[in-house]
C-alpha cells in the first residue's frame, strides 16, 4: 500500500492531535484563562489540521503533501505557544507539536 510511506507522518499527526486536544482541555481548567486563550485557540486548530493531515494522508489524497505543509506551519505555531507556558502539558504538546511540524516538513518537500 502507498500510504507506509506515510505511515510514521500519519502516526505523529495522530499523536500531535491528540495531545493537543488534551492540552486544551487542561488549559480550559487553569486559573488564569485568559492567559491561556491563545494557547487553546492554537491547540484545537492544530488538533484538527493534525487530524485532517492523517486523513488525507491514509486516504493517499492528492492533497497530502501540499496539507502537510501547512499542518507543519500550525504546529510550529502551536509548539511556539505552548513552549511559553510552564504546565507539563504544555511542554508535552510543545514537543509533540514540534515533533509532527518535523514530519510533515519531511512529508512537503
Amino acid at each position: 500500500m502507498k500510504n507506509s510511506m506515510f505511515a510514521s507522518c500519519i502516526q505523529a499527526c495522530s499523536n500531535c492531535a491528540m495531545v493537543c486536544e488534551t492540552c486544551a482541555s487542561a488549559c480550559l481548567r487553569e486559573d488564569d484563562l485568559k492567559m491561556m486563550a491563545r494557547c487553546i485557540e492554537l491547540d484545537r486548530d492544530c488538533a484538527n489540521i493534525c487530524a485532517l493531515a492523517a486523513t488525507l494522508m491514509s486516504r493517499e489524497s492528492e492533497y497530502a503533501k501540499e496539507f502537510c505543509a501547512f499542518c507543519a506551519k500550525i504546529c510550529r505555531a502551536c509548539g511556539e505557544e505552548c513552549a511559553k507556558h510552564q504546565a507539563d502539558h504544555c511542554q508535552k504538546c510543545s514537543k509533540a507539536c514540534v515533533e509532527c511540524a518535523e514530519k510533515c516538513e519531511q512529508m512537503a518537500a
